[in-house]
């Protein structure tokens, strides 16, 4: 029998975002050179969300991409036969910038560095930092946030379920034990 307990609702995901977005900007004194891209599927909403606040709190409106990892994933062929691959598309270049890679949930780091490897087939960025909404813990590599949501400690058996209203119809976090 599952049990699902409630993490986070949409004004506590709002609140958040924005807390994020001021953190980005005490790092970033300027954003003239700092670009977001989200990781399909929820970190690109992530990334259009945190634009919009940066843009409200700084005026800057900053680029944003979106990317696929799904062909850098070191397991995509044990997942599917047919793996379904999204849209990667990042509209400007990214050498030079300060990239700041969006994310749901951090887990175990093996999507962020299957990001990284994607990333650099784009160009050479002078910074790469990562913002999630949810680090779950459990790393099997030595990756952390740099701007982190929220904290969520887990079991291995546990899921963080992450729903937005532009994929879900709703915001709320959610863990479930099965």
């Amino acid at each position: 029998m599952s049990e699902t307990r409630h993490i986070l609702d949409a004004v506590e995901i709002d609140r958040i975002l924005k807390r994020m977005a001021f953190e980005i900007l005490e790092v970033h004194k300027s954003t003239h050179d700092v670009a977001l891209i989200g990781i399909h599927t929820r970190g690109v909403f992530l990334a259009r969300r945190l634009r919009e606040n940066l843009q409200t709190f700084a005026g800057d409106l900053l680029p944003v991409g979106e990317m696929d990892i799904t062909l850098y994933r070191d397991d995509w062929t044990q997942m599917n036969a047919q793996p379904v691959v999204k849209t990667t598309s990042i509209p400007f270049t990214v050498d030079g910038k300060q990239i700041i890679l969006v994310d749901d949930v951090l887990f175990t780091g093996r999507t962020i560095r299957a990001a990284m490897d994607a990333l650099v087939d784009f160009g050479r960025p002078a910074r790469i930092e990562l913002a999630v909404l949810i680090d779950r813990g459990h790393r099997e590599l030595p990756i952390q946030s740099n701007y982190t949501g929220q904290c969520v400690p887990t079991r291995r058996d546990q899921m963080i379920n992450v729903m937005l209203t532009e994929s879900d119809g709703e915001d709320r976090v959610v863990l479930t034990t099965a």
